[in-house]
């Protein structure tokens, strides 16, 4: 029993120790070798195409309105949210080798003209990107020929990944709203 007591004590003594030593938020960040995370390799471009398929019709749509525009006048459905999971294809026909998903959100965010933001992750699921994500963040106004957005983040072989999109659509059913849209992306990665 004296031996459990004293055991005891040695702990408690030992936690008062640790814990008074406290953290005062100053050592929550530091400075890493960039080789641990494989920065020390040189950075590439990689471009590659692929074909966003925007279904809202049918019984299995993949865009689905979260949330309906804020007024019943929003003629460019200013406020309305979209979720997606849409395939993502190798050519414009939906049943195209399937590349991978792009899973993410769009809202309108314009009053006075079709402009979406648009957060989305191109999941990867074949090939050499199997498992990879690129991260786009950005506006779309839907009714230009080209339009421009970022590339935020990565994952996977696209880790540290910046650069942008160039979306152009292709196909648009004017009727229920489903769409394809080619997005050519430039990806600066390591």
């Amino acid at each position: 029993m004296s031996k459990l007591i004293f055991f005891l004590a040695v702990q408690i003594v030992l936690l008062a120790v640790v814990s008074s030593t406290g953290d005062d938020g100053e050592n929550f960040a530091r400075t890493i070798d960039r080789k641990l995370l494989g920065l020390h390799k040189k950075e590439k471009l990689t471009h590659f195409k692929v074909y966003w398929h925007d279904i809202l019709s049918g019984p299995n749509p993949t865009s689905i309105m979260i949330q309906p525009p804020v007024t019943n006048t929003s003629f460019f459905g200013f406020g309305a949210i979209s979720m997606i999971d849409n395939a993502l294809t190798a050519k414009v026909p939906m049943n195209s080798t399937l590349l991978g998903q792009a899973q993410g959100f769009y809202a309108g965010a314009a009053q006075k003209e079709l402009g979406f933001l648009m957060a989305m992750n191109f999941a990867f699921k074949t090939g050499k990107y199997n498992g990879s994500t690129i991260t786009i963040l950005g506006r779309n106004t839907a009714l230009s020929e080209v339009r421009e957005m970022p590339i935020v983040g990565g994952s996977g072989l696209f880790r540290f990944a910046r650069g942008y999109v160039e979306a152009r659509t292709k196909w648009i059913n004017l009727k229920n709203g489903d769409a394809t849209v080619e997005y050519s992306c430039y990806v600066l990665h390591y």
